[in-house]
Parts: C-alpha cells; structure tokens; sequence
C-alpha cells in the first residue's frame, strides 16, 4: 500500500465515525504529530552556519561521534 492509498483509506473510515470523542482523539493525535506552527525562519547569521557546515560535509571535514565523545571525556577529566 503506498502513501496515497493508505491516506485515502484513512480519510475513508474517519468520514465513517460519527462517535465525536473518538475524532477528537484522532485531532489530538494530529495536533500532536503535526502542530501548527510557521516554518522556522533562520537568521542570516544562521543561514552562513548552515552553510558552512554544508560545506565542510562535502569537503570531508567530518568528525566522527566516537571522536567526539573521547574528545568530551578528554576534556571532562582535565
């Protein structure tokens, strides 16, 4: 079943309930899962970072999270 029919599936059994408790579950479960909000606007400052971190990526400029947590222990026990 792909994406589509799955959501037109759904969409046909919530039209089918009439219990309102239970669709107000299911608004809840949405609410939820998908609040309503603007999408996150980043500032210019925050766009560069994004940027350069983009950057560093495709040049291979990485650092492992095993690297990273010897790197924090290191500096935890200084």
């Amino acid at each position: 079943m792909n994406t589509q029919q799955l959501r037109n599936l759904l969409i046909d059994k919530i039209s089918s309930i009439r219990d309102v408790k239970y669709l107000m579950a299911i608004k809840t479960i949405l609410d939820t899962n998908f609040p309503e909000q603007e999408p996150y606007k980043l500032t210019d400052a925050q766009r560069k970072k994004v940027r350069t971190g983009l950057e560093q990526l495709k040049n291979g400029e990485i650092t492992s999270n095993e690297d990273l947590e010897k790197e924090e222990d290191e500096w935890l026990n200084e």
